[in-house]
């Protein structure tokens, strides 16, 4: 028997999906019925997504200063909390919880106006702007990279670190492998739906310094937009690079898992998946990531030792190559930074968090919930 059901809320991009999916396994597993609100672009996540119904509320950003556009935003947005009212008057969920991203304003504005347990998640170690308009109005925050103890909010906060997916955590499962001098070395490269196209034309582009015998070495897996991704095979086609070139991997985790090395941005997620299965990475913040969030993910592995952070200006094609023939001629390194990742990694995140759903649906404070931790 079910014991009723669970709404998650979530941007439709994989930096708040992810964590969302990985949660909605555990509440599923714990025999809960779970419902996720989400946008159109959540279209080629929504198949791995353990939910029972996904339904798409109209929502908006209200970030013009057009006045006719801003008027349809409002307008939009109000459309979005009257369909979310009548959604959560027909499940009568136990619980709203929102992951980010201006599809999760409606539901859970819906939510705290209707007296609904709620929480949001915050996978950054800056508060976006949606969780930022909903702090103040939900029972408790959990935090991906937020402290607990200060700040605004510091009494409703509580530090889970973000929930990976089952397969991260299987990859987790799978031992770094050192690659010797004359071994092939596994290069993973990603960038998120935003920040790929940097790496499109850099990567390539060290790539091609690179002495011969070093450049034999690699195999390479890489996102690359669809626009861009003729040119980046055809790239390593002339390099003689054994290469594997998409848009979207649904493997990304096992292939992270076989890399000896991973040159990707710093969304939480990424960040979160890396430590998790214990991955050394250069990390390249996306320098236009609202607040600076990623410049921030990025610095707490790296305090740890886990990767090293790299800004986009700062990374030219040659210096890319020398970072990259570094690494592969230094396998020891390469394998005390995977360690270091791993030591930081919250495999028990997604159990965490769940925990915190129950509570709080229940009716507890987040500070009886501390306590029940201590």
């Amino acid at each position: 028997m079910s014991k009723g059901i669970i709404l998650l809320a979530a941007g439709g991009t994989g930096g708040h999906l992810f964590p969302a999916e990985a949660l909605a396994h555990e509440l599923k597993a714990s025999g809960y019925d779970v419902h996720l609100v989400t946008d159109s672009r959540a279209e080629r996540f929504a198949g791995r997504f353990p939910a029972d119904e996904i339904h798409i509320v109209p929502s908006a950003t209200i970030g013009s200063k057009n006045p006719i556009k801003l008027a349809r935003s409002v307008w939009k947005l109000w459309t979005g909390l009257r369909a979310a009212r009548r959604l959560i008057t027909r499940l009568k969920p136990k619980a709203v919880i929102g992951f980010g991203g201006y599809p999760t304003v409606p539901p859970l504005l819906a939510a705290t106006g209707m007296g609904v347990p709620s929480i949001i998640h915050e996978q950054n170690a800056v508060m976006g702007r949606a969780n930022k308009m909903l702090a103040s109005r939900v029972q408790a925050i959990a935090g991906g990279f937020l402290p607990e103890g200060t700040g605004v909010f510091a009494t409703k906060t509580v530090t889970t670190g973000n929930p990976v997916r089952p397969p991260v955590l299987e990859a987790a499962g799978v031992p770094y492998a050192d690659s010797m001098r004359d071994a092939p070395f596994h290069l993973v490269v990603f960038g998120g739906s935003q920040g790929a196209q940097y790496f499109s034309q850099a990567m390539p582009q060290a790539i091609c310094r690179l002495g011969d015998a070093t450049r034999q070495r690699l195999r390479v897996t890489q996102q690359a937009r669809p626009e861009d991704r003729e040119g980046v095979i055809a790239t390593y086609d002339k390099l003689g690079v054994p290469a594997e070139v998409s848009p979207f991997f649904n493997d990304m985790a096992a292939r992270i898992a076989a890399a000896q090395l991973v040159v990707c941005r710093s969304g939480a997620s990424t960040v979160s998946e890396l430590a998790v299965i214990g991955r050394p990475a250069i990390l390249v913040p996306y320098p236009y990531a609202l607040d600076h969030d990623q410049a921030a993910n990025a610095a707490a592995l790296a305090a740890k030792g886990g990767a090293r952070v790299i800004a986009q200006a700062e990374l030219s094609a040659e210096r890319l190559a020398g970072i990259l023939a570094d690494a592969m001629n230094n396998p020891q390194s390469l394998a005390q930074m995977a360690a270091s990742a791993r030591e930081t990694g919250k495999p028990d995140a997604a159990r965490l968090l769940a925990s915190l759903v129950e509570a709080i649906a229940s009716g507890l404070t987040v500070e009886k919930f501390k306590e029940t931790r201590s």
